[in-house]
This record gives C-alpha cells, structure tokens and sequence, in this order.
C-alpha cells in the first residue's frame, strides 16, 4: 500500500522535475544580442546558443590548461546546464586533484557528484569545503539542496535558514527554499519564498521560471504565462504553460483511475 503523504510527494517531486526541464529549457529571449563575460555564476543568464557557443570555447580553454581553476570551473557549469552531467564530473574530479583544499572547487565538485546521483558523496565534499569559523552560505545553500534530495526537508531547510542567516535576502537561497516546500507540496509556501526572491536584485532566469511553475502548479496558467513571458519569447512561454496543463491533466486522469480502482475493490 502507497502512502497517501508520500505519493503527493512523489507527484510534486515528478510534477517539479518534468516542467522545470521545460521551463527552464532557455534562460533568456535568444533574439536579446550582446556580448557575454563569462563567469561560473553567469551561465544560467545564458541562451542555449550562446552556452553551446561558450561550451566550446572553454572545451578549448580547458584542453590547454586543465589545471587551470577558472576554465575547470567554468568548463564544468557550462557542462552542468547544457545536460553534460557525467562529463563534468569528470572534469571536477581532476580539478578538485590540483587544488584539494579550494572551497570554490570543493563546492562545485559537490554539485557536480549531486548532479549524478552521488548523494551521500555530495554532502560529505561539500562538509569538508565548510569552515565553521567561517561558514560559507553558498555552501550551506548547497548542502540545504543536496538534504532535499535526499528527501529530508526539515533538515534542508535548517541549512537554507542558516545560509539566509549570513546572506539575508539572497535570491538564489530564498529560491531553493520554496523549492523545498514544493517537494513536500505544500504550494503556498513555496510561491512566498519564491516571489520575495523574484523581487529581489539579483534574482534570475531560474528564479522567475521557479514561480512560474509553483504559480502554474496551482492552476493560474495565465499568470504563469505572464511570469514566464518576462524572459522568453510569447510563444515559448505558451508551450511551456501548456506543457504544464498536460502534464496536471494526466495527473488529474492517473489520481481518478486510482479512486475508481478503490472503489471497485
């Protein structure tokens, strides 16, 4: 027998992880033109024919240098958003030998081993690039998403708290926050945190297509068309939303099966 609590969580977690894949399929309008300074932290700002541009030029970076931490790193976040997860892996597994007390490259090392399913070795990366005397909230922030997935929420939810502690009002903390309670489906929840990081300088692309699926998964498909249409073209918006729609229809059509199964029982 499924547990009722644990199936919601489940649809939520699906829900979550299907539409973010498509809302979160470009970052920004591709017909906005200009030139780009990459950074570790810029590429989610990116349009996918821009990071399929910077991926190569940085591939190169890379080969001549690979002991290079910048062109790791950048390298392994452009690997990261473009799907590339095994390969930045690897990529960070020999950065991380030429530079094994970096807190940048201990982090994104972290990320890279959650990205693949290397929970457990996630956290433990991640715990040994904290310092106590100095706690880094990016790295908090980090461990707060490494707990979600590993299903423990409450304890996630400490770490973005202590995060939000050092970095009040940081975006990207307050956005990985809502997508805590949206895991657990509690929907209310997450649309407050997520829309006090959207109004917040600094927020970005993931931030507004995080509330655009949180407000979408609440039914408001208009608004979350709004929301989405900030930063991509009207009609990718559209697709998105409509997207959604299917996808809470299916789960509307699946949940009815099941109660008539039950009842026929």
């Amino acid at each position: 027998m499924i547990c009722r609590t644990h199936f919601r969580r489940s649809t939520a977690i699906c829900l979550a992880l299907a539409c973010a894949l498509t809302l979160g399929a470009c970052a920004k309008d591709p017909r906005h033109t200009g030139s780009v300074r990459v950074s570790p932290g810029s590429v989610a700002n990116m349009t996918v024919a821009q990071l399929e541009g910077q991926l190569q030029r940085a591939d190169a970076n890379y080969k001549r240098n690979p002991k290079d931490k910048r062109s790791g790193l950048i390298f392994g976040a452009l690997l990261r958003m473009t799907g590339r997860d095994e390969q930045a892996l690897a990529v960070m597994r020999q950065l991380v030998i030429h530079h094994p007390q970096d807190n940048d490259v201990l982090s994104a090392y972290g990320k890279a081993l959650a990205a693949t399913g290397n929970l457990r070795e996630a956290l433990g990366v991640i715990e040994r690039a904290q310092r106590p005397d100095r706690p880094d909230w990016r790295l908090l922030s980090a461990q707060g998403a490494i707990l979600d997935q590993m299903e423990q929420p409450d304890q996630a939810r400490e770490y973005y708290r202590k995060a939000l502690d050092i970095a009040p009002n940081e975006p990207t903390v307050l956005s990985n926050l809502g997508m805590s309670y949206l895991l657990t489906n509690d929907l209310a929840s997450a649309e407050s945190y997520l829309r006090k990081a959207n109004n917040l300088p600094g927020a970005d692309s993931r931030v507004r297509q995080n509330l655009a699926l949180v407000v979408g998964l609440q039914g408001r498909f208009d608004e979350a068309e709004r929301i989405a249409s900030a930063e991509l073209p009207t009609q990718e918006a559209k697709a998105n939303v409509d997207y959604l729609r299917q996808m809470l229809s299916q789960q509307n059509a699946w949940n009815q099966l099941k109660k008539e199964d039950a009842k026929a029982k």
